[in-house]
């Protein structure tokens, strides 16, 4: 099914059924997805500052992909940015242009998230707990927790 993002609480919202509907707790996704529990609650409750990447990373852990509707005109320019390496390398070629261009931008994007996603993988809480032990041992100098 697709739906329409206009907001961060909107995706926030669809992140929340989404993981709900898949009987995950909150801080189970977040061990998943490798976030903090708080980072996890935040996205979910439109928090506008949280890290794209960060969301990215749950989203893929919950089946949600993240789709662009972009204008027909804009798709020559993303091909030709894709070419040559994106953003960065044009703005490195002519900053000036870069700038105009973005800054002229008289179409609005529109965000269009998937929750079309296959069943997520059976993830036990003995298998977190287990994770989180080994982690933890790691962390206080025991190396490998399988020696």
């Amino acid at each position: 099914m697709n739906i329409t993002i206009k907001s961060v609480a909107d995706l926030g919202l669809a992140v929340r059924a989404v993981r709900r509907s898949s009987k995950v707790r909150l801080d189970d996704l977040a061990a998943l997805a490798g976030v903090s529990k708080q980072f996890t609650s935040d996205v979910e409750y439109g928090k506008p500052t949280v890290q794209f990447g960060l969301v990215l990373k749950l989203l893929a852990e919950l089946g949600i992909s993240l789709q662009l509707d972009i204008p027909k005109d804009a798709n020559a320019e993303l091909m030709a940015l894709q070419q040559q390496g994106g953003p960065r390398a044009r703005a490195a070629v002519n900053p000036a242009v870069s700038a105009k261009r973005r800054s002229s931008a008289k179409n609005k994007l529109s965000l269009t998230a998937s929750t079309e996603r296959p069943e997520p993988s059976e993830v036990t809480k003995s298998d977190l707990n287990s994770a989180a032990a080994e982690a933890a041992f790691k962390v206080k100098g025991g190396g490998d927790a399988q020696s």
